[in-house]
This record gives C-alpha cells, sequence and structure tokens, in this order.
C-alpha cells in the first residue's frame, strides 16, 4: 500500500464530476486500499479519489467503526437536518458549519463488485454526503453558512 498525495483546494479535478467506475479491478481495489492509508495517515475520517488526483467515483470512509469503501455511490434518502461543523483534507486549517441531512440511505458497490447498502445517521450521514459531493465536484466550502481559518497560535 501507499501514501498518496492529497490534491488542494485550487487543483480542476476538485471541481470536475467524476466519472463512474464501470468494472472493479484489481487496480480498483488497490486505489481504494491506498486511499484508505492516505486517509488514515491524514487524520482523515473520509476521502474521495478526486482527492488524491482520480477523478473515479469512489469514496472512502472510517468515523471509528470501521473503514467503508463505496464505488458509484449514490444518496438513495435522506430526511432530518443538522448544521454541523466540517473540514477537509483538501482544505487544510479551514472549518465551516454545514447544513446536511441527519439521516441517509446510500447505495453504491463495495470492494467486491457487489451492490451494497449503508443506513447512516449523524457523522457517518454527514461524511458520505461530503465524500459525495467531492464526486460532484462540491467543496464543503460551496455549501457553509460561515466558514473560519483555524488559529494558527502564532
Amino acid at each position: 500500500m501507499a501514501i498518496m498525495d492529497i490534491v488542494k483546494e485550487g487543483e480542476p479535478v476538485l471541481r470536475q464530476k467524476a466519472q463512474p467506475v464501470t468494472r472493479v479491478t484489481k487496480k480498483i481495489r488497490r486505489l481504494i486500499k491506498d486511499m484508505m492509508e492516505t486517509m488514515y495517515a491524514a487524520d482523515g475520517v473520509g476521502l474521495a479519489a478526486p482527492q488524491v488526483g482520480i477523478p473515479q467515483r469512489i469514496i472512502v470512509v472510517d468515523i471509528g467503526d470501521g473503514p467503508i469503501a463505496l464505488i458509484n455511490p449514490e444518496i438513495d434518502e435522506s430526511s432530518g437536518q443538522e448544521i454541523d461543523v466540517e473540514g477537509c483534507l483538501s482544505i487544510p486549517g479551514v472549518f465551516g458549519y454545514v447544513e446536511r441531512a441527519a439521516h441517509v440511505v446510500v447505495a453504491g458497490l463495495n470492494e467486491a463488485g457487489k451492490a451494497t447498502r449503508i443506513v447512516a445517521d449523524d457523522l457517518l450521514a454527514r461524511a458520505l454526503q461530503h465524500e459525495i459531493d467531492h464526486l460532484e465536484g462540491v467543496l464543503f466550502i460551496d455549501r457553509a453558512i460561515e466558514v473560519a481559518a483555524e488559529e494558527s497560535g502564532e
């Protein structure tokens, strides 16, 4: 496995609509493993393929309950609303309050290429929505009600 470079805001790939994955190959499974390692190394809870420069519809998430990888994820259902703070590995040091659905059902393929559905609430719902936004070229700052930079402590 390899830690990948995380693309920063301003790179065009972050604003592109990612392409669907047509076949789950060994190369795709390797990419998922590398994305997981990269996410953990950066202390993130989610990562989308465009964030490592690959415009494909793949996300990985781990809010502390174990890793989830989704290929071609789509939000099938959403309900409720909550506002909470978000950050992004592609926009270091910036945080913002974003309104998201409190509950989502996300459908996609797992690493084996099998159809899967994830029912998610709270932080997992937020993380999935944040990463799926990346696949549409949308960053959290586009949805944020208020954005602030982290204090540098100097």
